[in-house]
Parts: C-alpha cells; structure tokens; sequence
C-alpha cells in the first residue's frame, strides 16, 4: 500500500520540526539535573503529556489493533489497566515517586535496598532498555515496510537518528516537549480517524448490528471463552494484562515520568491528564480494526506482513482520511514509537551517568568530574546508546521478524516484571533484609526460564495428564512471575532487622522522604512556567499552520473539512496557550517592577 509523494512530505516537514524542537530547548540545560530531569521546573501539562505519549509504542496501533481486529472489544482491557495505573499515581503514588528527589531509580533503590541492589538494577536496566526500544524500532520498520512499502533499514536509520538529534541536544526538554508537540497531534486526529471510522460504518447502532450481520457477536465479546483465540481474551488474560500494567506504572522504576514534575501536586494533575488521555484512547483506538474487519477485510489480509490483522489500523485510516492526512497518520504511528524510545533513552543515560560512571570513576581512581563535563559526557553517551539501539534493530531486520509484538509483550512478562515486583512491595513493606528484592528476582527469574523454554511439567513432579494439558500462555507466565516474585519478598521478611538497626533507619527515612510534600521555592528554586508555556505553544501555532496548508491539496468538501477541524483544534489550543502565557506575564509586571524598585 504505498503513499503519494504528498505524504512524504508531510511525514519530512514533521521530522524536520522535531528536530528543530530539539535545538530550541538545548539553552533549557545547563546541567545533568536539566538534562536528565528538565531541573525539576516542568509544569504538570508538559509532564503529563510526555508520560502519556511514552505509556505506549508503534504496538498500540499495530499489535494492539491486531487484537482489536480479532476479538474486538477485548482490546480495551489493555489501555484499561492503564488507565487504572495512571488514576492510582493521580490517588497518591503519583506525589510518592516525584518525593523521593533523586534523578535516577536506583537513586532510589539505594536509599529503599542499599547500594548492592542498586548495582544490580543499574547494570540489568540499561541492556533490557537498549533491548526493548531497539525491538520496537524493529517492530515499528516492519510494520512501514510492509504497509506502506518503505525500507525497513531506512526507516530504522531515519527514525533512530531523529530521535538521537533532538535527544541528545536538549535533553529531558526536549524529549518532554517534542512528546507534548506529538501528543497534540496523535489525539485528535485518533479521534478524527473514530469519528469517520463510525461514520462510514453508519453510527454504533449500526457498528453492532454489522458484527451481529457478520456473525462476530461472540468473538467480539468483551470477554470471550477458553475454546476462542487459544484461551486468550479470558477474564484470566484480562485480569492479567489489567494487573501488569497497574504494577508498571506504579512501582519505583516509573518513577522517572514524574521526576521532571515541580512537585508532589502537580504530579497528581500530571497523573490525571494522563489517566483522562488513556482513558479517551482506550475508548476510540479499537475502533478502526474493527472497522477494517467489518468494510476492508480483503484489503488488511492482503497485507505483506506477518500476522496481516496488525495492519487493519493503518488499513482504516488509509480508507478514509483525505490526501495528506494520510501522512500524519504514519506520523502518529512514528511518533507512539520515537517517544517511547527517546524517554528510555534519556532514563538510560542517566543511569549511566549518575549510577555506573560514579563508581567506575572511582574504582579507578579518577577526579571528579565538573557538570559541565559530565553534561558532555551525557550528550556523548546518548549518542552512543542511541547508535547501539539502532545498530541492535538493523540486526533483527536481518532475521526472521514474525510475532515481533508478542515477543515484546513476553520481554515485558518474562524479564521486566520480575525486577518491576519488588519495587511495588518495597513501598509498603518496610520490615525486610537489604536483599530482600534480589531474593525476589531470583524467585521470579527462575520462573521465567521454565516458561521461556516451556519446561514440561512432569519434570516439577506435575502428572502427564495436567503437563499435556497446560499451555504457557500469556497469564499462566504473569501470575508465575508475580506469585514467586511475591513468595520471595515475602519470605524476605522472616530475616528483617530490628527497627534500631542502620539499614531499616534507613528504610524509615526512605518511607519518610517519599511521604514529604516538596516545597518548590526552598528546594527547586525559581520556575519558569511562562517560558515552557509560549515557547511550546509557538511551535503548536507552526504545527496548525503546516497542517492548513494540506487545503490546498486537492480532496473532496469532505477532506478539506476533516483538515480543517484538525487544524482548527491543534491551533486554538496552542493559542490558547499563548493567551495564558500573555495574561501571567502582565500579571507579573507589577511585582516584577516593585521588585526591581527595591
């Protein structure tokens, strides 16, 4: 399915203004704390809206719409246990995570376990990260490949270089900022795709009626039986998917999505956008698989790709957006992916920078390093990350690429989660020896390589009869993992330390500090809201300009309409961005002249 030369253009201006972004926020970091954490100064919309955009990848819209293609409903369970992770951080895990005052989560860890976990968690981060974003730059050039006919190389190179360009110029503002920019134009033109996605199909009275006409009913249940889909889209698989994403947006390696946020409120505010985003999303992304399914079947199982179902949203979206839209909609598939990647690339480096470096450095007895040196080596050390990410994807482009997202899911399952468990435990159970989370790890890793090489069960003393029954599906791996992760912490306990000893004292300070509200003037300093503000909305205006020009590509009333609209949004928004910014500044003026008078 290839695109006209129209939309490489629009897809090269979107590219370019990105990077552009980059540049005008390099003057925003003046030290790691601006690099890594955007100086603790960014406002809880800015925040916000970059952890909403890294919540997700390319797979939202091509794996995730595979299962919307398949089962229908059953894909909001997804976005759902996002949803419910995200409301909890707005509850009060939110606040607790930005608390802990540290740039890094095995900061945090070192404070919680002691340095020996926190050695551990950075060595083991940083390869698992470089992993997982270069799969999904993998998965995200298979889909453009086969789709829309690009050369998966290029596509690697080209995305994992822009990426690069604007993350190691500007750092954390950079990344924050280009996500805002990307999230302003991924919602509504999402919700303009569902709106013509229902359009076409005639209104829900008539999407239901098309699935019952089609004999769908039962695969498209929210919840389906054991006999569909291999025993996927159960209640298991849904309570599953729900648990481990509620458990991996609050545990305290997510923390980092909250450390660029002013305080422990404006992190609430941050947690609810992204709650109200997910929520939007989860309730209109499903809708053009389903579409596909119903008007374009042909058209999706034509597609060159390994499991053809992963291409019903672009297949949608190609059906019924006008000329030039088209475009955007490769954008927001680029964009899902790039800002995952440039958020774990910038975590990644930091890790590098404040956990490893330090202690190299000084088994090798080097001199300290000034910040401005050390922001260097940090823009250096992006670059390099960056390149192996890329380098790592080509490789993969080399081998056989089916079931790239399922294999994502089971890195998720099999190597995240057990390092992810007692990061939730151990910010309520204070009572546990310093090793208690590696204990934890070693219970739920030796659970993973059972279900990795899906060791049969007789071998663990299980009958034949039950090990020829059972199968290592999605949730039987899940609740393996968190059920031993669990035992192991829990078992921990037996073996705690008395409350008067130094590593539970502190354990209490840990417990203490993440509980205490920050005060912003004494311990951040001076804000700069309105710069964030107007800089940002001046690049919304651009971004609404660039889009009204696509009127004067030829589409029918209909297609002029659509641009319009998208247009029209993105662009009262940001001016309505530029308008807050202008009424804070002169309400300004006076104490900054009162000030300047004494």
């Amino acid at each position: 399915m290839n695109i006209s030369n129209i939309e490489y253009l629009v897809i090269i201006g979107y590219l370019v203004l990105i990077i552009v972004v980059g540049f005008a926020f390099k003057k925003f970091s003046a030290n790691t704390d601006d690099y890594f954490k955007g100086g603790c100064k960014g406002t809880w919309w800015l925040v916000g809206s970059s952890a909403f955009m890294s919540a997700f990848s390319a797979w939202t819209f091509t794996g995730a719409a595979g299962i919307a293609y398949e089962s229908g409903f059953s894909a909001m369970f997804i976005f759902f246990g996002n949803v419910l992770g995200f409301f909890v951080n707005f509850l009060f895990m939110g606040p607790w995570l930005r608390q802990m005052r540290v740039t890094t989560f095995p900061e945090a860890i070192a404070s919680r376990f002691g340095n020996t976990t926190r050695d551990f968690y950075a060595y083991y981060e940083v390869p698992i990260r470089i992993l997982y974003s270069a799969m999904a730059l993998y998965g995200l050039g298979i889909f453009c490949s086969s789709v829309f006919g690009y050369n998966i190389n290029y596509v690697i190179i080209v995305c994992g270089i822009v990426v690069l360009l604007y993350s190691a110029t500007g750092g954390r503002w950079a990344v924050m900022a280009t996500d805002f920019l990307q999230g302003l134009i991924l919602v509504p033109l999402t919700i303009i795709v569902a709106w013509l996605c229902l359009d076409a199909l005639g209104g829900v009275e008539n999407l239901f009626q098309e699935i019952e006409a089609q004999g769908l009913t039962e695969e498209y249940s929210m919840v389906n039986s054991a006999t569909l889909f291999g025993g996927a889209y159960t209640w298991g698989w849904a309570s599953a998917m729900m648990a481990k994403q509620f458990i991996v947006f609050n545990s305290m390696n997510a923390a980092p999505r909250y450390f660029s946020v002013k305080d422990g409120r404006e992190a609430r505010k941050a947690a609810l956008l992204c709650s109200v985003l997910m929520l939007l999303g989860s309730l209109i992304w499903f809708l053009p698989p389903i579409t596909a399914r119903l008007l374009y079947p042909d058209l999706v199982m034509a597609m060159d790709v390994a499991k053809p179902a992963e291409a019903s949203y672009a297949v949608a979206s190609i059906s019924l957006l006008p000329l030039g839209l088209i475009g955007l909609i490769v954008v927001a598939i680029l964009s899902a992916t790039m800002s995952s990647m440039d958020t774990g690339l910038n975590t990644n480096v930091a890790i590098l920078i404040k956990d490893i470096y330090p202690k190299v450095a000084k088994r090798l007895r080097g001199k300290p390093k000034a910040e401005s040196e050390l922001l260097n080596y940090g823009r250096i050390l992006t670059w390099v990350m960056g390149f192996l990410i890329v380098l790592l994807a080509l490789y993969f482009a080399q081998q056989d690429g089916s079931g790239i997202f399922d294999i994502m899911l089971q890195v998720g399952t099999l190597l995240s989660m057990p390092i992810t468990i007692p990061l939730l435990l151990g910010m309520f159970i204070r009572q546990t020896p310093w090793w208690a989370a590696l204990m934890s790890i070693t219970c739920a890793l030796a659970f993973s390589c059972l279900a990795f090489f899906e060791v049969p069960l007789t071998n663990l003393g299980f009958s034949q009869t039950f090990s020829d029954q059972f199968e290592w599906s999605f949730q039987q791996q899940f609740f393996g993992v968190l059920g031993t992760g669990t035992f192991g912490f829990l078992i921990s306990t037996i073996f705690a330390p008395a409350k008067n000893t130094p590593h539970r004292l502190m354990v209490d300070a840990f417990i203490t500090r993440m509980k205490t509200p920050i005060d912003f003037e004494k311990e951040i300093g001076e804000d700069n809201d309105l710069t964030q503000l107007t800089a940002i909305a001046r690049f919304g205006v651009a971004v609404s300009g660039f889009i009204a020009l696509m009127l004067l590509i030829p589409n029918p009333l209909e297609g002029r309409i659509v641009i319009l609209v998208l247009s029209v949004i993105i662009g009262v928004i940001s001016l309505l961005m530029l308008k807050a910014g202008s009424q804070v500044m002169k309400d300004n003026e006076p104490y900054e002249q009162t000030k300047s008078e004494k």
